[in-house]
């Protein structure tokens, strides 16, 4: 069976930065493990989590709701990025890069989506 989540491209977009997520994990220090790590791979599985939530809603206002939190939890995504780069940690560029623009990308979709939801009110 598929479902509703799994026809949205922004859902297909969150999983895959759920696995690139990884690759910026493996190079953060042993002492980030319980704080930075977790909270970056907590913030981007919320993202995927919300989307799927959102979308068995009943109206466009509640799935509007959930689009919110996934956006929310993108920018918690962002500001641990942010925090990644002024600590300089051992992340290769384009490891760090590539999940950027992922997240970029991402951003740009779920604004479009609520936008949409919104307009359809």
């Amino acid at each position: 069976m598929e479902y509703k989540f799994e026809k949205l491209q922004v859902w297909s977009l969150a999983l895959d930065l759920c696995e690139s997520v990884l690759g910026v994990l493996v190079h953060l220090p042993d002492m980030e493990k319980f704080n930075l790590c977790s909270q970056l791979n907590r913030a981007t599985t919320s993202v995927a989590l919300n989307i799927a939530e959102g979308s068995t809603s009943q109206s466009d206002g509640q799935q509007l709701s959930f689009i919110g939190y996934a956006i929310r939890s993108l920018i918690e995504v962002i500001a641990c990025l942010r925090i990644i780069r002024g600590r300089k940690y051992p992340v290769p560029e384009d490891v760090l890069s590539t999940f950027e623009n992922q997240v970029d990308i991402l951003f740009i979709k779920l604004q479009a989506f609520s936008n949409y939801l919104k307009s359809k009110k």
